[in-house]
């Protein structure tokens, strides 16, 4: 029997409003403008506006993992406010999460990035608002891209080398990562052929 692949989904989330728009720290008080997703299987990058949240959900349902970038704490609460059903029954993989769990403290997504791959971030979430407020819709589609690109990079980056490296005073350092687990399959539940279907 051919192992089964882990399905994974890499995902990002820009927003048409900031907190302080909203006068909370509830990221479910935010409205989506653009989510960036990169799918493992087909090896695509989409985007989607509110308007086309059909067309994406059913990459989110046939996903086995998503992953993303302080998206246990922001992006899926906020993306869930939109789905009919609950995204935190699909397994998530949080990359800062797991960089808080073994170095003790949040390091931003640029950070990592330049430090590992030697890559910047196009811009920041405040810019995104901004060009989306100005209608530049398209600027924040390829920003949101480009963050679901880096996410992506770091994360098989961390998978490979169980480990990712920041830079501290000009120095570049390792923070080790216990990634054993991260594409291990659920075991598969038992059926039971006693229920009237």
């Amino acid at each position: 029997m051919a192992k089964k692949h882990v399905r994974k989904v890499v995902f990002d989330i820009e927003t048409s409003n900031i907190f302080d728009d909203v006068g909370s720290n509830d990221p479910t008080k935010l409205d989506i403008s653009i989510v960036g997703v990169y799918e493992y299987v087909t090896d695509t990058y989409t985007s989607y506006a509110q308007s086309e949240f059909k067309d994406m959900w059913p990459i989110f349902e046939r996903a086995d993992m998503l992953i993303g970038y302080n998206s246990d704490h922001f992006d899926i609460p906020l993306l869930n406010k939109y789905y009919p059903g609950d995204l935190t029954k699909i397994r998530s993989l949080d990359i800062l999460a797991e960089v808080k769990k073994s170095f003790g403290r949040r390091l931003r997504l640029d950070t990592i990035a330049e430090a590992t791959l030697g890559v910047n971030k196009t811009g920041h979430g405040l810019e995104a608002v901004r060009w989306w407020k100005e209608g530049k819709g398209d600027l924040v589609r390829t920003y949101c891209l480009d963050d679901v690109r880096i996410t992506k990079d770091v994360y098989d980056y961390a998978l490979a080398n169980k480990e990712l490296k920041y830079k501290d005073f000009g120095d570049i350092k390792s923070i080790k990562l216990d990634t054993k687990d991260w594409e291990k399959l659920p075991e598969p539940i038992a059926l039971t052929h006693t229920l009237p279907f």
